[in-house]
């Protein structure tokens, strides 16, 4: 009987030893939480033939329940190559943070879409690249033609399908920001 408890007490004292054991080498796991966007300043510099118009979006809450307020310098003039760059803020912290650095950082789990509206004169050509030669989008050119009106939407998406056809709808992946810019081209 002395035996059989032994025996008991060696494998319940073996069974605790192994369950307490685990894969975790107590490392914690990273992760990459979503930031939070309230800022969105798209600045469009035609050279020395013009002044620089800036579309800007400010949303206070990020995602939250009020509406941003989305402004425009000026006008866009016709027939001129503009040189784009966005910037993404978190306004919420002080100083803001600069959510762009990020997006450069991790340009292949990353891209910004320009979409212009039917009716707007103008196109948007990438000249940032992620690590795998795909569109970035931090930096573009815009290139208008004759006066027109109407949007350019400005969509940041995270882990799109890399190559893609520089479309939403082929993207896939999960939206962080997007904005609505109204233009005018004159």
């Amino acid at each position: 009987m002395k035996t059989l408890f032994k025996l008991i007490y060696i494998l319940s004292f073996a069974l605790v030893v192994t369950s307490c054991n685990s894969d975790d080498d107590g490392t914690p796991e990273i992760v990459n939480e979503e930031e939070v966007i309230t800022t969105v300043i798209v600045n469009l510099d035609p050279g020395p033939t013009g002044s620089v118009i800036t579309l800007r979006s400010f949303d206070s809450d990020g995602d939250g329940p009020t509406d941003p307020v989305v402004t425009v310098s000026g006008e866009l003039s016709a027939n001129t190559i503009y040189e784009g760059e966005i910037q993404f803020l978190n306004e919420t912290e002080s100083p803001a943070e600069d959510i762009t650095e990020e997006v450069r950082e991790e340009a292949n789990e990353h891209q910004v879409f320009y979409t212009i509206a039917s009716g707007l004169n103008a196109s948007v050509t990438y000249e940032d690249f992620d690590g795998d030669n795909n569109p970035l989008g931090t930096l573009v050119t815009v290139t208008t033609t004759d006066a027109s009106t109407g949007l350019l939407t400005v969509t940041l998406r995270h882990e799109p399908k890399k190559p893609n056809d520089n479309t939403l709808l082929d993207a896939g992946g999960e939206t962080d920001v997007q904005v609505s810019f109204p233009v005018v081209i004159n």
